[in-house]
């Protein structure tokens, strides 16, 4: 055991590990591309981005020097009252600049947790600027993932996540996802929407949250016609949408963010992260429309974090931004998007595989086996990451990954998916 391995089964809690029972730990030291090193000096092709985090790969010099020089300038100011720092300002133009519809005003956060805390409260406090306190409820999905702070977590619709932590903050709903594979149709979603409504009252309602595609449950894609559907059926009950992009945005669908999809959408909340930096720093922006501002208008907001508009994480957004640009990355998910998804559907031959899944470079197998975890275990030990989520493996290496590690992906799945026996 290393010094590194040691001091980690010594003194860190990891997420989702078993209190006192850690398991033996990966210790990665360098990432390049598409791929990352661990200390013994193995390298694995990344097939997951750490968390769906980093569209522009691994050990970008770039970002590292944006830092930098950010650093040696201002290396940190508040952002709360009228403070302000010109990284900031620019990001959050060119964050107005990307997004669809009039979301033209940036709230910045610390991560995805922060963002869809921050889009609840604000959804809440714009209603009760408009003298309509009642409006509390939102309406969640079931297999969503929102987050783990206390508000997100409500908001998130897999139970394990919300077990054992007491009592969760109220007027949450949580809906059915579209999931095909699974038989729903929209027709019957829209009315589980619509009955849901009328339950608790369309003068109740204040937001609706949804990731365009569901991400940690499963990838999942909707129904062509579906998030159009909802839109309409929130647009007539005057209930604010909520798009929770934390995973899908900046790239990763193939467009700039997945309400691009479906003709447009026009979300009244845009939650980002992850992709914003593509992890060289932990940064977060809620985009507001300019609907919600003018609900808003002349409400003091009192929330805040101690590293809105960091100016070091809001200077290496600008240069990943940049960097998606000028390597035309989004065009490059599509592009290798369809060749993962071709590759992974060759693998529904198998008996272990019922479906494979993938909408732009994010893909997904629904599997025939109790748990994908002991998988996912066998295929990292070939040299591949990859994510369980149940049943299921999940998808999303660097838009930057090359043709051949892509095709090895699907290789390495083949070999250890023809291994795997089938679930009685």
């Amino acid at each position: 055991m290393s010094r590194i391995t040691d001091l980690d089964a010594r003194h860190v809690l990891h997420p989702h590990q078993v209190a006192g029972h850690p398991k033996p730990p990966v210790v990665f030291v360098e990432g390049k591309g598409a791929r990352v090193r661990d200390e013994d000096g193995t390298w694995y092709i990344d097939g997951t981005c750490g968390l769906w985090v980093c569209p522009v790969g691994h050990g970008r010099a770039e970002l590292a020097e944006v830092a930098r020089r950010q650093m040696e300038k201002l290396e940190y100011y508040a952002s709360f009252w009228e403070f302000t720092n010109a990284p900031a300002a620019e990001l959050a133009a060119k964050l107005a600049e990307l997004a669809p519809g009039d979301l033209n005003r940036v709230f910045f956060t610390n991560g995805g947790s922060e963002g869809n805390e921050t889009a609840i409260k604000l959804a809440r406090l714009a209603w009760r600027a408009q003298g309509q306190p009642e409006r509390t409820v939102i309406l969640s999905r079931k297999m969503g993932y929102h987050g783990v702070s206390y508000g997100a977590l409500q908001a998130t619709g897999i139970p394990p996540l919300r077990e054992g932590f007491g009592p969760l903050p109220g007027d949450f709903v949580h809906l059915d996802v579209p999931y095909p594979f699974r038989g729903t149709t929209t027709d019957g979603l829209i009315a589980q929407l619509e009955a849901a409504i009328d339950e608790a009252g369309p003068e109740r309602v204040a937001a609706f949250i949804g990731e365009p595609v569901i991400g940690v449950g499963g990838m999942i894609p909707p129904h062509d016609d579906y998030w159009p559907r909802v839109e309409e059926v929130l647009r007539r009950h005057g209930i604010l949408f909520i798009c929770d992009e934390v995973v899908t945005g900046f790239g990763r669908t193939g467009r700039w963010f997945g309400a691009d999809h479906w003709g447009g959408l026009h979300p009244d909340l845009m939650v980002t992260a992850k992709g914003l930096t593509s992890g060289y720093f932990p940064l977060g922006a809620v985009l507001l429309s300019d609907r919600l501002m003018d609900m808003l208008d002349g409400q003091p907001i009192r929330h805040g974090f101690t590293y809105n508009g960091h100016p070091v994480g809001c200077a290496v957004a600008l240069e990943n931004l940049a960097i998606i640009e000028r390597e035309g990355l989004v065009a490059r998910a599509r592009e290798l998007g369809e060749r993962l998804l071709a590759g992974l559907r060759t693998l529904e031959a198998l008996p272990s595989v019922a479906q494979a899944r993938g909408f732009g470079l994010m893909a997904g197998l629904e599997l025939a086996v109790e748990d994908a975890a002991e998988l996912s275990d066998r295929i990292r030990k070939a040299g591949v990451i990859v994510r369980a989520t149940g049943q299921k493996l999940v998808m999303s290496p660097p838009l930057v990954i090359e043709p051949s590690q892509i095709d090895t992906i699907v290789e390495v799945l083949q070999r250890e998916l023809a291994a795997t026996p089938v679930a009685a």
